[in-house]
C-alpha cells in the first residue's frame, strides 16, 4: 500500500533520551504519541524504580497494549449494541 503522505522525521525525547521518529503523520501527531508513551513510562518508573530502562518499556508497552485492547472490546460490545438495534 502506497500513500501520498510525504515521510517526516521528528526527534521526541522518551524517557529522557532524544529519538528521531519517521512517519506520515503530522509533527504534533508524532509528538502526541511521544508524550503518551513517555508518561507511560514515567509511571512504570514511579512503581518501580528499580527496573531497567528496558523493563519499563517493556511494561509500558503491555500496559498501553491493554489499555487498546480494552477499548477495542468496549468498542466492540458498542458496535454490536448498534447494530442489534436496527
Amino acid at each position: 500500500m502506497t500513500s501520498n503522505k510525504e515521510t517526516v522525521t521528528v526527534r521526541v525525547r522518551i524517557a529522557g533520551e532524544e529519538h528521531p521518529i519517521k512517519g506520515q503523520a503530522s509533527k504534533e501527531y508524532i509528538e502526541k504519541l511521544a508524550r503518551i508513551v513517555d508518561n507511560q513510562i514515567k509511571l512504570v518508573q514511579k512503581k518501580n524504580p528499580n527496573l531497567t530502562r528496558h523493563r519499563m518499556a517493556i511494561l509500558a508497552a503491555i500496559n498501553l497494549a491493554d489499555e487498546l485492547e480494552r477499548l477495542r472490546a468496549e468498542y466492540n460490545e458498542l458496535l454490536e449494541i448498534v447494530e442489534d438495534a436496527n
